[in-house]
């Protein structure tokens, strides 16, 4: 884990100003993701943005309907999610910036959605829209509409677990539960409600462990220290898992910042709980 690669996942609110400014600068798409408790893009129509940035829904837009073991947020379909990505205006070889209101908690799943459908060039702004306006930057309220876009996508671009493959990382590899400890560890439910707990053998390591005060990453080797006391050796195989699907991505980020290649498992704990016959650990032991 020597080498620093936080320049390949994220970008600084300067950095991007930097690249949207100027009559030579490269076309770089800007997604706003939105995770509103309606679903609806609506809401946020005259909320403050960076110019031009296109709303996305994280929950109709980044994941496909849920079903009865699907968890609460399964992998958008391909074409459908292609489908998107042209409305929205991304042209193929396009950088793609996606930011929210946040620190990043919830863009972090459009950038892992549009890394494992092949886009190349996708960065999480590092702070999320706070960084924006903390660094003087001009914001707007107008919504911004594009071209169509042209980007060809394709699924499978970024490692995926399912949940036999996550049971069996627990045990052979470093399990990481990027949940609020109070989820992993779980605890007593009304009858007919989900079980509360962790995959047995699975670390707690909450996501927002990865951000400093201002709500930005941690410096490189502090998020190396972070993941090496976790057991994050550089040897072993490392996987991750949330509620549903966004935390766990955020989670991607941070090791991938530091060079780290994890799996993720979509479904996560809202998967994982709906099937009975899953084993659930409780507790702050892995189990």
């Amino acid at each position: 884990m020597s080498e620093d690669h936080r320049a390949d996942v994220l970008i600084t609110a300067t950095e991007l100003a930097g690249l949207l400014g100027g009559p030579s600068a490269p076309i770089v798409m800007v997604l706003a993701i939105r995770n509103d408790g309606s679903s609806s893009v609506a809401a946020f129509e005259n909320e403050k943005r960076i110019a031009g940035a296109i709303d996305v829904d994280l929950q109709s837009e980044l994941a496909s309907p849920q079903t009865a073991t699907s968890g609460t947020r399964p992998l958008p379909d391909i074409a459908r999610l292609q489908n998107d990505a042209r409305r929205w205006g991304i042209r193929q070889g396009d950088t793609v910036v996606v930011y929210d209101h946040d620190r990043g908690l919830q863009a972090s799943r459009a950038w892992w959605v549009l890394r494992w459908a092949g886009i190349a060039n996708v960065r999480l702004l590092d702070g999320g829209f706070a960084a924006w306006q903390a660094a003087g930057l001009p914001v707007v309220n107008a919504r911004t509409a594009r071209a169509p876009g042209d980007v060809n996508l394709s699924a499978g671009h970024l490692q995926v677990m399912t949940a036999d493959d996550a049971q069996r990382m627990a045990r052979e590899g470093v399990l990481l539960d990027s949940r609020i400890r109070p989820n992993y560890i779980g605890g007593p439910v009304p009858d007919g409600q989900p079980p509360r707990g962790h995959i047995p053998g699975a670390i707690s390591a909450p996501a927002a462990d990865n951000l400093a005060d201002p709500g930005t990453f941690a410096d490189t080797p502090t998020l190396r220290a972070l993941y090496e006391g976790l057991g994050v050796d550089g040897q072993k195989k490392v996987g991750v898992y949330c509620g549903a699907g966004i935390s766990a991505a955020h989670e991607v980020i941070a090791l991938m910042a530091i060079g780290v290649e994890a799996a993720m498992y979509p479904g996560s704990w809202s998967a994982w709980a709906s099937e009975p016959h899953r084993p659930v650990a409780r507790g702050m032991k892995p189990g």
